[in-house]
């Protein structure tokens, strides 16, 4: 058994007491209401008069002494800034806290986690720095699964989220090793992390992923995009080291999730996608009716650039240019819309066929910007049919356009984060659809937990089987130290098989007690019945404490 290394942490606390009554709902909240803002690095856990205060405390080592003196003269209103506020998932996030300090690893089941950024509240300049492309999810997996208290991982990287799910055995060291993993892969700081990174636990984690996974928490309510980049998740995981049990069922159950919410509910009567957005965008911005009297450039060939071609044709934009890597999957396009003229030009030509065009969509999975103000200033100016002005519009994460060309006359350009412009509105049809969906994903959320704690009985089954057989050897090599060395082998082996015979019948109906599907929350709570009875009735929990004494000698 690998020994498990622990960083030193310090013990958060918790003073005062709770109003009786006060009533909390589960949400998410951003790391910086919990930490604190950048001035703010000392974090702990206070209710003083009736409010919650969440501060975590992060000491430097070598510093600890002069720290904890510190601490001991400041009362806790001094640790409060005046705007601080707390949201309620840090509730349950940090209630356990206080207690998992005093033991490394509690009685509880491993956590379930989410730490991350999304395009509600983190400019696209940080989340660039922390996309992982597809082909790197093995690689971040890996790594995170094999971090100290972390057993499995997976990574949601899109245009719009950086979502980072583990499955942790100490879920404070947990928060720890995802954060420092971040900041290390990204170069981010971590208090810089800390302004924009939510973390949700548990119940909480999971709703959230079902939330995205149906595209409740999209920039776009109900696009559909997301459910597929969901199932790629788990596509990818499955052939990965790290991305285990707990995961798989959870991103299986999103998916499902997901599916039911969009076949159940009219979320996706209407609902666009970040590519018909862009082009929503386009129309904006360009004076009424022009969009098919201007040149269009498209940069890439990806399903995103399909969606644009689409979007675009449902606009009156019948003439486009697609600048590509390779031709082929231009000739796709040109066979999937063949009402439309879809003209291909090679990489090599990108700036000459910009230069001819007046609005450009970039959406490459290149990592470095692919224009920038040098060669942008070089272009003649765009058409009268555009006012003079050229608009670059990227949908790009990283983005495929450098800032620096909005210091040129006559050019403007947009990202991801100005989509929401076009997605203001209707706010209210937004909310009663997301209610309609919100019943279908406690449902799915009532299931996936009676799951997973269907799994809590596992450990049980392996201890009693191990109490039952240990048991088992004692009495035989008693009775056959009895019986002396006259009995031949097959009268040892007829013995052996009896013995083990008669404890598969005595434990037959315990482990038939023992065992569930989870598709029946009901009939889970009694299985958990069961465990708890078994555990406390044959003093399982002694049993595993001599098994480790046994293994330790045994290495010694």
């Amino acid at each position: 058994m690998a020994t498990i290394r622990s960083p030193v942490v310090a013990p958060a606390f918790v003073e005062g007491m709770a109003s009786k009554g006060q009533q909390l709902q589960s949400m998410k909240f951003r790391s910086s209401d919990v930490f604190g803002g950048r001035a703010l690095q000392d974090r702990s856990r206070m209710l003083h008069k009736g409010k919650l205060v969440v501060m975590v405390e992060e000491e430097d080592v070598e510093k600890k002494r002069c720290k904890q003196q510190a601490r001991a003269s400041m009362g806790p209103a001094d640790k409060l800034p005046a705007n601080h506020k707390v949201k309620a998932a840090s509730l349950k996030a940090f209630e356990e806290l206080r207690n998992a300090s005093a033991n490394r690893y509690t009685s509880a089941k491993s956590s379930i986690m989410v730490l991350g950024l999304s395009v509600h509240s983190t400019p696209v300049e940080m989340r660039e720095k922390l996309a992982v492309p597809e082909a790197e999810w093995p690689r971040a997996i890996a790594e995170l699964s094999g971090q100290n208290h972390i057993e499995e991982a997976a990574v949601l990287s899109t245009c719009n989220r950086m979502e980072i799910y583990v499955v942790a055995l100490s879920w404070n060291r947990g928060v720890r090793e995802v954060t420092e993993w971040m900041s290390k892969t990204s170069g981010i700081p971590v208090h810089e992390l800390r302004e924009h990174l939510f973390i949700l636990r548990d119940r909480d984690a999971t709703q959230h992923l079902f939330r995205v996974s149906a595209g409740l928490d999209s920039l776009v309510l109900g696009e559909g995009q997301i459910l597929a980049q969901v199932k790629q998740v788990l596509k990818v995981g499955q052939g990965t080291v790290g991305f285990g049990r707990n995961l798989t069922g959870l991103f299986k159950q999103a998916i499902t999730a997901g599916k039911r919410v969009r076949s159940e509910t009219s979320i996706s009567a209407g609902a666009v996608s970040v590519s018909s957005a862009a082009v929503e965008l386009a129309v904006m911005k360009l004076a009424e009716n022009s969009l098919p009297r201007v040149n269009v450039l498209i940069v890439g060939a990806g399903k995103m650039s399909k969606l644009l071609v689409k979007h675009l044709i449902s606009k009156g934009c019948t003439r486009m240019v697609i600048v590509n890597r390779s031709e082929q999957r231009v000739l796709d396009l040109q066979s999937e819309f063949p009402d439309a003229k879809i003209i291909y030009h090679g990489l090599p030509e990108m700036i000459h066929r910009t230069g001819e065009a007046d609005v450009i969509f970039t959406s490459t999975a290149s990592d470095v910007p692919l224009f920038f103000k040098e060669n942008v200033a070089k272009l003649p100016p765009a058409s009268l049919a555009a006012g003079g002005t050229r608009h670059f519009i990227d949908i790009s994460v990283p983005r495929n356009v450098g800032a620096c060309i909005t210091e040129l006359p006559s050019t403007m350009l947009y990202n991801v984060d100005d989509l929401k412009e076009v997605v203001a509105a209707n706010k209210e049809e937004r909310r009663r659809k997301a209610l309609e969906a919100q019943v279908i994903i406690d449902d799915e959320l009532q299931s996936f937990e009676a799951w997973r704690d269907s799994l809590e009985t596992v450990p049980t089954i392996k201890k009693l089987r191990a109490y039952a057989e240990r048991i088992r050897a004692l009495e035989l090599e008693k009775a056959m130290g009895k019986m002396g060395e006259e009995l031949t082998t097959k009268q040892r082996k007829a013995i052996d098989e009896l013995s083990r015979g008669i404890v598969n019948k005595l434990l037959h109906g315990p482990m038939q007690h023992l065992r569930s599907d989870g598709t029946d929350p009901e009939a889970v709570g009694e299985t958990l019945q069961n465990m708890y009875a078994l555990e406390r009735m044959f003093d399982l929990a002694s049993e595993v404490i001599m098994v480790e004494a046994k293994m330790r000698s045994n290495r010694q």
